[in-house]
């Protein structure tokens, strides 16, 4: 049996029924293509007969793709895979999923009928399919509570009827791993023809199993994996590629490999989680914002003596720059001192004791303590050493109006100014600053966080601005936003230009 695992993307199929998340064609292009250059296998583009709209993205990703396979999902309809075949007809390597479900909850009161009545429309669906392609997937829905047995009958029925992948979905995400995984082992060992196509996983994950029960199928036998970038899907939603894909590069005394370029994970959750609106929860594995970060003072020593003292994973694995070393109340000296290191102030002994009592007080006060706190407990104001400095910043703004902003700095002693008009008044005001300094900078980040509670409250403003090649933080507070932004841009910038 091959190790390799098959990365089956469903993100534009079972990712896209969240609600509140559909894309409109061109999104749906961009992810695919996303999708081609992170080394999916397979990428299901859609439910063709569902909508106009979702016939369209399918015809039009199938054009736009190379070479993994577009797959198309139906029922076990002749009309649907009419539709799917269609709609596929530009797509290099085309896959039409049908299916229909096995469990006795859908045979009974899904479809009102029996066993050998679903048997029977199992293997006419798939023969049905072959007739347009050669790479036809079935699914036997709700499998994980479907009868073994019964199970093994379809199966092996499908496959001799042209199946090349069977897919055995825990639809509800009931089965705990150990039953799941059993459930793939019974299938390899009881299916006289099961070794004529590939087995799929596809979990789901109501009690928060997906990952563990893909991973229990992938080792008793399954070699294709239905996952989606940030484990986004119906209800609870669906395995996460990521964490997949990770679980099989970490552990190298695995068999398994896939396609998948890990360093481009990180760029490509970002990607979906903005075009569907979709936050990733901050503790979520692998992309999550927590995921490489440290508080605890434990942990941030060991992981300063040696990344994989508590880090299994690389960041840059994944496409992340570093760790990140968060300062709390439980942070320790080491901990303290590398940060005003990365700030360019080295001190210790005495000093450092004096400077981190100081910094336990204010960490008692203050949840997260930043750069700037930081330099001020060593009686360092970055506002008064700066090269660039706001001298002066107006802006006008309103509904119906478009935003102007003119700004005047000060560099090095020497007075600039210029003017510019932004799709508000902070894409003004940051236009107005690049007029000036004329540099190739690019804003990855821009956190907005608010400190306390009011109308006149401090905003605190966090960016990350690219600068060949490399990635520069910026801080900045002031109950005017606008001028906390520009500031926290300038704040970057001084930190890469020659004085």
């Amino acid at each position: 049996m091959s190790d390799k695992v098959f990365i089956f993307d469903t993100t534009l199929r079972d990712g896209e029924q969240v609600p509140g998340c559909q894309l409109n064609t061109v999104e749906k292009i961009q992810v695919a293509k996303a999708l081609e250059s992170l080394g999916v296998d397979v990428i299901e583009a859609g439910f063709p007969i569902s909508s106009p709209g979702d016939f369209k993205s399918v015809v039009e990703i199938s054009k736009a793709v190379t070479w993994p396979t577009i797959c198309a999902l139906t029922r076990s309809v002749e009309k649907d895979i009419d539709v799917a075949a269609e709609a596929l007809k530009y797509a290099k390597h085309g896959r039409i999923h049908t299916g229909i479900g096995t469990s006795d909850y859908h045979i009974k009161y899904k479809f009102n009928s029996n066993r050998e009545d679903i048997l029977e429309r199992a293997i006419a669906c798939v023969k049905y399919a072959k007739k347009y392609v050669e790479d036809v997937e079935f699914y036997a829905e709700d499998a994980g509570r479907t009868d073994n047995e019964y199970l093994a009958r379809v199966v092996e029925a499908v496959i001799k009827a042209g199946a090349t992948v069977v897919n055995i979905p825990d639809t509800t995400g009931y089965c705990l791993p150990g039953v799941y995984g059993d459930k793939i082992k019974f299938l390899m060992e009881n299916v006289p023809n099961i070794h004529q196509a590939v087995i799929s996983t596809h979990c789901h994950n109501d009690l928060g199993m997906a990952t563990a029960n893909t991973m229990a199928g992938i080792l008793n036998g399954a070699r294709q994996v239905e996952v989606t970038i940030n484990g986004i899907g119906e209800r609870a939603g669906n395995t996460a590629l990521e964490e997949i894909a990770m679980i099989i590069k970490s552990h190298k005394d695995l068999p398994y490999m896939t396609n998948i370029n890990t360093q481009l994970i990180s760029q490509t959750s970002r990607m979906v989680s903005n075009l569907m609106n979709m936050p990733i929860q901050p503790n979520k594995a692998i992309v999550g914002r927590n995921a490489f970060a440290h508080s605890s003072g434990i942990h941030q020593d060991g992981v300063l003596k040696n990344r994989e003292s508590y880090e299994i994973i690389d960041p840059k694995e994944v496409g992340i720059d570093e760790n990140s070393i968060v300062l709390t109340a439980r942070s320790g000296r080491a901990a303290l001192k590398h940060r005003l290191s990365v700030l360019g102030v080295e001190i210790d002994g005495d000093r450092l004791q004096e400077v981190y009592l100081e910094f336990l007080k204010l960490a008692d006060r203050k949840k997260i303590i930043n750069d700037d706190d930081v330099l001020l407990l060593v009686g360092m104001e970055r506002s008064e050493d700066r090269h660039i400095k706001l001298d002066h910043l107006q802006v006008v703004s309103g509904k119906g109006v478009q935003s102007v902003a003119s700004i005047r700095l000060d560099i090095g002693g020497e007075k600039f100014e210029a003017a510019a008009t932004g799709n508000g008044p902070v894409d003004a005001a940051i236009k107005a600053l690049k007029c000036i300094i004329k540099r190739d900078m690019t804003l990855q980040e821009f956190l907005i966080q608010a400190i306390t509670k009011g109308s006149d409250d401090t905003g605190k403003v966090h960016m990350q601005v690219e600068y060949e090649g490399v990635v520069y933080y910026g801080f900045s507070g002031n109950t005017d936003i606008v001028v906390a932004s520009v500031e926290a841009y300038i704040d970057a910038i001084n930190k890469f230009v020659k004085k």
